[in-house]
This record gives C-alpha cells, sequence and structure tokens, in this order.
C-alpha cells in the first residue's frame, strides 16, 4: 500500500519509452495564440492583463538592467502554474514533482545571475561574501558561511518546490483513499473527509501557483543582487 502512494511519482513509460518529455511539451499547446487583430478576444485580454500583472510584481523593484529577463521568468512562472494545476488532474503525472526537472530548472538561471553579477560588477558580487564592519577574527568564518550559503541556493529552490508539490499530493491521495475505506462503513465520516479532501484540493491549487510564483520571485531576487 505504501509503494503504491509513491507510485504517482515515477515517470511515466510507454514500451520502455519515458513520457517525462510529452508531459513537459503538451501543456504549450493549451496557451492561446495571438491573432493579428485589432481587439482580442476575452481570453487573450485574460491572459495579457495577468502577464502583466505578475510582472510589474516582480521586475517593479529591478533596475532597468534586468528587464531584459522579463519574458524568460514570465514565461517560466506561467510554465510551472500550468504543470502544477495540470498535475492536480486525476491520472495525471506532475513532472515538477521530479527533484531533476527542478533543478534544472533552478541550477542554469541561478548560475545565470552569479556570472551576470561577476561580470558587469565584480566588486559588488564579491562584496555580498563578506558584510560590512565584520570582525578581523570572524572574516574567514563568514566568507566561507556565505559561500556555502550561496550555492545552496538553486537546491533550495528546486527542494522547495519539490516538496510542496509531493506533500500536497500524498495528503490528497492519502485522504481520498480514507473516504472511500470509510464510505461503506461510517458514510457520515466518509462525507466529512469528503469535505476536507474538497477543501485541501482547493488549498492545492494555491499552492501551486504560489509555489511557481515563489520559483521565480526567488530568482528575480537573485538577479536584483548582481545587476
Amino acid at each position: 500500500m505504501m509503494l503504491s502512494f509513491f507510485d504517482q511519482f515515477m515517470s511515466p513509460t510507454y514500451m520502455g519509452i519515458p513520457l517525462i518529455a510529452l508531459a513537459i511539451t503538451l501543456p504549450w499547446i493549451l496557451y492561446p495564440t495571438p491573432t493579428s487583430r485589432w481587439i482580442n478576444n476575452r481570453l487573450l485580454t485574460l491572459q495579457g492583463w495577468f502577464i502583466n500583472r505578475l510582472s510589474q510584481q516582480i521586475f517593479l523593484p529591478i533596475n532597468q538592467g534586468g528587464h531584459k529577463w522579463a519574458v524568460l521568468l514570465t514565461s517560466l512562472m506561467i510554465f510551472l502554474i500550468t504543470l502544477n494545476m495540470l498535475g492536480l488532474l486525476p491520472y495525471t503525472f506532475t513532472p515538477t514533482t521530479q527533484l531533476s526537472l527542478n533543478m534544472a530548472f533552478a541550477v542554469p538561471l541561478w548560475l545565470a545571475t552569479v556570472i551576470i553579477g561577476m561580470r558587469n560588477q565584480p566588486t559588488a558580487a564579491l562584496g555580498h561574501l563578506l558584510p560590512e564592519g565584520t570582525p578581523t577574527p570572524l572574516i574567514p568564518v563568514l566568507i566561507i558561511i556565505e559561500t556555502i550559503s550561496l550555492f545552496i541556493r538553486p537546491l533550495a529552490l528546486g527542494v522547495r518546490l519539490t516538496a510542496n508539490l509531493t506533500a500536497g499530493h500524498l495528503l490528497i491521495q492519502l485522504i481520498a483513499t480514507a473516504a472511500f475505506v470509510l464510505l461503506p462503513m461510517m458514510p457520515t465520516v466518509a462525507i466529512l473527509t469528503a469535505t476536507v479532501l474538497f477543501l485541501l484540493t482547493l488549498l492545492e491549487v494555491a499552492v501551486a501557483m504560489i509555489q511557481a510564483y515563489v520559483f521565480v520571485l526567488l530568482l528575480s531576487l537573485y538577479l536584483q543582487e548582481n545587476v
């Protein structure tokens, strides 16, 4: 029974061929494409308003040099939101529950922010490793600690997204299993359990959106330090 709970996180295969590439590529066809008309339909207008609001919230504290990342980070956030939301549907696979995929998103983007900082302002980038006014005996220790914290950032990004989505999916499956088991024996308790399951599902919808936003927001903060 315990193994079956974790089977949902295994990458699906068909005739030995992993289908995670299909799970990542397929959501792109769900996005509405812009038209050549002067007036867009309601869906495109809502999509444009949503993207503009998110971009303003993320890039408001960043200077003009960091606005070049707007398209990349906004696209990444919408893509993560789509993957997380589709993973809440029954009999679907959530690619963002795989730590390897999240690290593949986090490490290159974090490394790009570090490289930009070292290229544009190396003194300020290296200055983050040693806070101003540090006592002389603590300088070597603080440099080591700040360096470790710098390299832990991409790991924290990937693990945070993976852990939150995995925990939510496990809770949904556990409560759903309890509701089915209790239904023949205690219908009243099963109905209450199903109500809790519905509320938890609404919470997971919010978590799916918030975690994608937090992932991109932290990347933008790392970018802000280096531009």
